[in-house]
């Protein structure tokens, strides 16, 4: 088993784009994609297909369903054995959009330059 933690990032405004998301899901996919963060938690980057995928330049995503409806919730990691959780989106294409892969590398760059914090109340 592997020991990670998972912080949802944070603007600079204060807000939790991740955390919305999940909280913006009803009850039973919001409950999933909390179930999905434990999983996270327990196994960092060692969580594979069904429950996460990569996809692109150290972007993952948690992959939640929920009968015929879809959620990712994007995120990236970082040395310190900590993964953070940027932000979601309902899937209704085939493609992962990629203007939600640029939102969550965006997240990624003004985190790591220190223009932004995580919340670690997960």
């Amino acid at each position: 088993m592997f020991d990670c933690l998972v912080v949802f990032y944070e603007k600079e405004d204060g807000s939790f784009p991740g955390e919305e998301f999940i909280n913006s899901l009803d009850n039973r996919m919001s409950a999933k994609a909390y179930r999905l963060i434990g999983l996270l938690a327990n196994n960092g980057p060692n969580l594979r297909e069904p429950y996460s995928r990569h996809l692109s330049d150290g972007i993952f995503e948690l992959r939640s369903r929920v009968g015929s409806d879809t959620a990712r919730i994007l995120y990236f990691f970082m040395a310190d054995n900590r993964a953070v959780i940027t932000n979601g989106f309902v899937k209704k294409d085939q493609k992962t959009p990629h203007s939600e892969i640029e939102k969550a590398k965006k997240y990624r760059r003004a985190f790591l330059n220190g223009e932004a914090s995580s919340n670690e109340n997960i």
